[in-house]
C-alpha cells in the first residue's frame, strides 16, 4: 500500500514562490501537505560554475497517481528555468497518516 505515497521535493527561491506554489497544490487537491522549510543553503553546479542560493524547500506529500500533474504545476509556476522536482516514494509510514494523503485526493 506505501508505494502507492510520495514525498515531491522541490527547491524555491523565496517565501513567497513557496508559499503560492504550497497553496496551488493543495487547493487543487495534488497534494495533502506542503512542508516549507526556510533558509536552506544550496551548493551546486550551474553553466559550469559552483553557485550558491539561500531557499526555501517544498516537501510535498501526495500520492504518486499524481505525479506528473504535480511536476507540470510546479514547472508552470516556478520561475527557476530547471527547477528540482524530485520524488521519493513512501515505503513505509503511519496507516491513518497514509490514508489521511489518500483521502485529500477524491
Amino acid at each position: 500500500m506505501s508505494s502507492h505515497y510520495q514525498i515531491v521535493i522541490c527547491s524555491c527561491p523565496d517565501k513567497e514562490v513557496s508559499e503560492k506554489l504550497a497553496q496551488i497544490l493543495v487547493a487543487k487537491q495534488l497534494a495533502a501537505c506542503v512542508n516549507i522549510l526556510p533558509n536552506i543553503t544550496s551548493v551546486y553546479r550551474w553553466q559550469d560554475q559552483v553557485e550558491t542560493a539561500q531557499e526555501y524547500l517544498l516537501l510535498i506529500k501526495s500520492m504518486s497517481s499524481q505525479y506528473n500533474l504535480i511536476e507540470l504545476l510546479i514547472k508552470e509556476n516556478h520561475p527557476y528555468k530547471l527547477p528540482e522536482i524530485i520524488a521519493i516514494s513512501i515505503d513505509n509510514g503511519s496507516f491513518e497518516y497514509l490514508n489521511w494523503i489518500a483521502s485529500c485526493h477524491i
